[in-house]
């Protein structure tokens, strides 16, 4: 087994190397004077089962193009297998056709990675389940709730209500709800436009409430602030925010610290440089849980015990 990393989110990479007990592959991603990127493998591959941990978040076309490159290096090298570790994937959002002539990104960005030559995928938390099926090649789709439950319940938090902040989200907080023993409420929301979302009303009854915000990612950071000023609006005594994809294009920082938010939790399946980490941020590690499914592969052992 060798586990590589590529430039999005080495600190993940020696995490999961750690839990693993091993050193993390020898290998740089360079950049030619006119910014090509060149990939240098310091040791062999040959025979080996070669995980390559790159989320794709922003500059994604850069991440995007270091994982491919680094698969078709291992694939040249005789690596035996290849997995593609990519705890966020690109491009999840673009999975329909929602207007005419759209283009299905994340389909296509399927048929690159399996055309590279991976053999397998691991990601985390797509925003789409039905993306597995965009790859011929095996996909573990793996969830964050368990250590997001596994915190929550240590914060002894009283009265908790789960919140879905729009309708898409539902089954999701409903697996945080059944785990916590609790109830859920939905935002009904209106997007006129992308990155533009308006609270319509709170289905549920939040008031003297706990609400915990549920959703797979946080870009911007408007539909989470919007959803949190309409359940305080609504009498619940305090909004913390949960997800898993910390994207926080800017200004989602400081939008999120200004808010009626009590706290927001994310985990590190993106690197968040110090620019975007704030005062009521809490980063959960997910580096045990890649690992586990890392060994489990590699063993050839059921990685389904890591859905439950």
């Amino acid at each position: 087994m060798k586990v590589f990393s590529g430039n999005a989110n080495q600190e993940l990479a020696k995490d999961i190397c750690s839990c693993l007990g091993i050193q993390l592959g020898q290998s740089e991603l360079l950049r030619f004077q006119d910014g090509e990127i060149r990939l240098r493998n310091v040791e062999t591959v040959r025979g080996a089962e070669v995980f390559i941990v790159q989320p794709l978040n922003y500059p994604s076309a850069e991440h995007i193009m270091e994982l491919l490159i680094m698969i078709d290096a291992m694939r040249r090298a005789s690596a035996r297998e290849i997995c593609a570790v990519v705890p966020y994937f690109a491009y999840a959002r673009q999975d329909r056709k929602t207007q005419p002539r759209d283009p299905i990104a994340a389909k296509l960005l399927a048929n690159l990675i399996t055309a590279a030559g991976a053999d397998r995928v691991v990601t985390l938390d797509l925003h789409a389940g039905q993306i597995q099926g965009f790859f011929d090649i095996p996909v573990d789709n793996l969830k964050a709730i368990p250590i997001i439950t596994e915190y929550l319940k240590q914060k002894n938090l009283q009265d908790v209500i789960v919140v879905s902040p729009d309708v898409g989200g539902v089954v999701r907080a409903r697996e945080l709800a059944d785990r916590l023993n609790c109830q859920i409420a939905i935002v009904d929301k209106r997007r006129p436009r992308p990155n533009l979302a308006e609270v319509m009303n709170i289905i549920g009854e939040v008031a003297g409430k706990t609400a915990i915000l549920l959703d797979d990612m946080i870009d911007t950071g408007g539909t989470i602030v919007n959803a949190a000023k309409a359940l305080m609006e609504k009498g619940a005594v305090e909004v913390y925010a949960c997800c898993t994809h910390a994207v926080f294009s800017h200004p989602a920082p400081q939008i999120l610290q200004d808010s009626p938010l009590k706290e927001v939790v994310v985990t590190d399946s993106i690197h968040l440089p110090p620019e975007k980490q704030f005062p009521k941020l809490t980063v959960l590690s997910v580096a045990p849980l890649f690992a586990e499914a890392i060994r489990r592969i590699y063993e050839e052992r059921p990685v389904s015990h890591l859905f439950v």
